[in-house]
């Protein structure tokens, strides 16, 4: 089963690298970047793309460094590169964006907007890990071992994440998801997407655009989402326009278990900031 977009991969090259990307809807539509987080391919929006680009947005759909077709082997990973990177974007597409992150992409977000507050009309937090603690021992062991082979990471690891429906095409996807992380390069850059989020959510004090946090309600990466969602909300809002949208019973990837409900949650919230 085909699981890319309508258009071909494009490419940004830039020191270190190169990025992937996808470009769908209207050329003169609002953009709107999405990126996925960490092992991820940017199809991972496959399934929000359309109501976006119905609703008359420009949508382009970014891989991480290291991830998708995103050029492999980078000096270094870590969110706040991840972060340059979705700046880098923007100004080579030569309009500001609402950047929509997940999970290890959300930090990154948060940086991009406090980097460059000219370039970022309004953020979406998809499953945030706003709330940064030290992990302990055993949760280090068992992310190790999780991130150590591309078949634990797709085959036994990603399938829990979902809580919700799994999409019709979810066989066909984690097949390329393992097929992608099989290739040199590319685990080691899932084990870095996830470094340096604390630097992130450090300069929440910085942002100046509206801000959307999404939490699905059974997110297995929490025990208690709903504090989770609120938590971001409380360090974020204190700062700027903070809205949350939890999408009941998605676990970890509500854009592709309940896109629609997803795709709802954001739009109603772009709209809402549009008008402010």
């Amino acid at each position: 089963m085909n699981i890319s977009h309508v258009e071909e991969t494009r490419f940004l090259d830039l020191p270190g690298g190169r990025l992937a990307y996808e470009i769908s809807g209207p050329k003169r539509g609002p953009l709107v970047l999405c990126t996925p987080g960490m092992g991820d391919l940017r199809q991972a929006y496959r399934l929000m793309v359309a109501p976006l680009v119905a609703a008359g947005f420009r949508v382009v759909t970014m891989d991480q460094r290291g991830h998708g077709r995103s050029s492999s082997q980078w000096a270094d990973y870590g969110s706040p590169l991840t972060g340059q990177d979705m700046i880098a974007l923007i100004k080579h597409l030569q309009e500001p964006a609402t950047i929509i992150g997940h999970s290890s992409s959300a930090a990154a977000a948060v940086w991009a907007a406090a980097e460059e507050p000219t370039l970022v009309s309004a953020v979406v937090l998809l499953g945030p890990f706003a709330r940064q603690r030290d992990l302990p021992a055993w949760m280090r062991l068992a992310l190790a071992a999780v991130t150590s082979r591309a078949a634990i990471w797709s085959r036994i690891y990603y399938p829990t994440m979902y809580k919700a429906a799994k999409p019709g095409d979810f066989a066909a996807y984690v097949r390329a998801l393992q097929a992608n992380l099989g290739e040199p390069g590319r685990m080691a850059a899932t084990r870095g997407a996830m470094k340096r989020q604390r630097e992130c959510y450090d300069r929440v004090a910085e942002l100046d655009c509206p801000v959307l946090v999404v939490m699905g309600s059974r997110d297995p990466d929490f025990t208690d989402p709903a504090a989770e969602a609120a938590y971001a909300h409380e360090l974020i809002g204190a700062h700027t326009r903070t809205d949350t949208a939890m999408v009941d019973g998605a676990g970890h990837y509500p854009h592709a278990e309940l896109p629609d409900v997803t795709a709802s949650a954001v739009l109603l919230f772009l709209a809402a900031a549009n008008n402010a």
